[in-house]
């Protein structure tokens, strides 16, 4: 199991490097990347929240990495599109995010491992559906399909895979978070603080500059 952001094509941006990531695929997030891989990563994080501001919202600023930027640092409710990858090494079957998941969602899992809340990940045509029967759960790849491809574990089992993304999280808020020190000195504070919003980990989880 894997926390991962769905990525799309980055041409034309120049705000920091990224790296060559094949467009709509998805990037696990970890302590491991590249300076490049981060740099894909706060790219596609802050561009889904790149939106114009509306109500209460300050006016974006007139410098385009502060205009960019803006929703990530401003929006009370941020978005990432991706979710957890689950794959079973002894079938190959993998379990993606759908179309409705977003990775800031992430603990919404536990609520299906401690009172069995089913959870629905998207719509038709595909329909991920991860369900609990007693003390196993069922990953079905698409629920809109009769003989969907299936992955079964227990419960204690999803415990531990859950343990290793909350892991996997926090080792890369602080790759991004060093990252943006290099990279956003001037709005480290602010990107490192929705970063850490945004994977719904504790503030301080995320490194000062101090």
């Amino acid at each position: 199991m894997h926390p991962v952001l769905e990525i799309y094509a980055s041409d034309g941006f120049d705000l920091w490097p990224v790296a060559e990531i094949q467009p709509f695929g998805f990037l696990p997030l970890s302590g491991e990347l590249s300076p490049a891989e981060v740099g894909t990563a706060v790219m596609r994080i802050a561009g889904c929240n790149d939106i114009d501001p509306d109500g209460d919202r300050p006016p974006r600023p007139a410098d385009a990495l502060g205009s960019f930027l803006h929703g990530l640092m401003t929006f009370d409710c941020l978005f990432a599109a991706g979710g957890l990858w689950v794959t079973d090494h002894s079938t190959g079957v993998s379990f993606l995010p759908g179309c409705c998941d977003g990775l800031e969602d992430w603990r919404d899992w536990h609520r299906l491992v401690n009172d069995g809340s089913p959870l629905g990940f998207g719509h038709d045509p595909v329909s991920p559906l991860a369900e609990r029967f007693g003390d196993t759960v069922r990953l079905t790849v698409n629920a809109e399909q009769r003989r969907s491809p299936v992955i079964e574990l227990s419960v204690a089992e999803l415990r531990h895979l859950l343990a290793g993304v909350e892991r996997d999280l926090v080792d890369f808020l602080a790759l991004a978070a060093e990252w943006a020190s290099g990279h956003l000195s001037s709005h480290f504070r602010p990107v490192a603080a929705a970063l850490a919003r945004v994977l719904d980990l504790p503030a301080s989880a995320a490194p000062s500059d101090s």
